[in-house]
């Protein structure tokens, strides 16, 4: 049986997916902006808004889902032979299973064939039965085809339709995929967080400028000297519940050692402090301290591995797919109980990011989508 192949179908950006974006980075920027704001001026309920919101965010999110998945968990889902174009195994050699990821050329009864690239994880014993070429049994919601799974065991039918096969290869090399979400989705989750987190600056601004204004003793407050080029410049301010480091013109944190010397310079002549979080960007520092008495986990800015950072960063921007220009954030918290070093990519095709723990080893990336 020869199958005739076809174009894969299109896909597009949706209202959905933008205000998904939209209240995503709204919640995200007003989360971070009030952990900061809240350690700044050691307000309590600020602080706790700030841990608590993502969390009813997430759950809201998940809540609104539920009806989704339900009816998504009632469609019977399409069966079709499918051309194995490709098999590549991309982790899990150590267990029993490993994770292969596969190109196959799909061929329902009553559309066009069509491109498909997946992963799934496969039995080691199993794996000479999925060489390129040969013919296997996927299955796929109707309304989603790039879902495809290979059915292990089909039915004795289509057991029967698969070793009698013949199907011609899809042209390549554009394959179905889920929606991009796209550059728009990406800007407007970026354009949310930056409101939101001016909203959250605007909105305490008083306790904000008060406080540094004059309502700390003299030995609270330190501006730093900058130097004799204008350059090279650079301002650093310490207070009871922060430190903040910004740097000139024509300078970078991710300069050799230039991180280290900033965190030296906040801790310099005074006892080490716990801190909450660590936030840096291309020329700003920022360590938010834990108001005294406090419980939540925290820990000694001076035992981050900063050598690190500057690879991390580089990884992130050059590995996740975000395009350019770019812009970058590296945020330390342990706040779950772990120490977690998260980086954070922006570009002209999405946001992206990736985690390390405490020894600036990557344990996770999140790639632009």
């Amino acid at each position: 049986m020869t199958i005739t192949t076809g174009a894969p179908p299109p896909t597009h950006n949706t209202p959905v997916a933008l205000a998904r974006g939209f209240l995503t980075g709204g919640v995200v920027g007003a989360s971070l902006a009030a952990l900061v704001v809240g350690g700044i001026i050691e307000s309590v309920p600020l602080f706790v808004t700030g841990l608590v919101l993502p969390a009813v965010y997430g759950l809201l999110f998940f809540l609104a889902g539920v009806p989704r998945r339900a009816r998504e968990a009632a469609l019977v889902p399409c069966t079709a032979l499918a051309r194995v174009e490709s098999v590549e195994a991309v982790g899990g050699e150590a267990t029993s299973d490993v994770a292969v990821r596969f190109d196959l050329t799909v061929a329902p009864d009553d559309v066009p064939a069509y491109r498909v690239a997946f992963t799934q994880d496969i039995n080691l014993a199993d794996l000479p039965d999925y060489r390129p070429g040969g013919v296997v049994v996927v299955q796929y919601p109707p309304d989603r085809p790039w879902r495809v799974r290979i059915v292990k065991r089909p039915t004795p039918q289509w057991e029967e339709r698969a070793a009698g096969a013949q199907l011609d290869s899809a042209p390549g090399p554009a394959m179905v995929s889920e929606t991009p979400e796209g550059c728009a989705v990406g800007f407007v989750t970026l354009l949310a967080l930056l409101l939101a987190a001016a909203g959250v600056v605007l909105l305490f601004r008083a306790d904000l400028f008060d406080e540094d204004a004059s309502g700390l003793p003299p030995s609270s407050v330190q501006p730093s000297v900058s130097s004799s080029s204008s350059s090279s410049s650079s301002t650093t301010v310490v207070s009871s519940a922060s430190g903040t480091v910004a740097l000139g013109p024509n300078q970078s944190f991710l300069d050799k050692d230039a991180l280290r010397r900033a965190v030296r310079t906040l801790t310099k002549g005074t006892d080490t402090r716990a801190a909450l979080t660590v936030v840096v960007q291309e020329r700003l520092l920022s360590i938010v301290y834990a108001p005294t008495g406090s419980n939540a986990p925290t820990f000694d800015p001076e035992s981050l591995p900063y050598d690190r950072f500057p690879a991390l960063v580089e990884e992130a921007r050059s590995s996740l797919g975000i395009g350019s220009p770019q812009t970058w954030q590296v945020t330390v918290e342990r706040l779950t109980g772990t120490l977690t070093i998260r980086v954070g990519v922006t570009g002209s095709d999405g946001a992206a990011s990736l985690e390390a723990d405490g020894d600036g080893t990557v344990v996770r990336r999140t790639p632009a989508h």
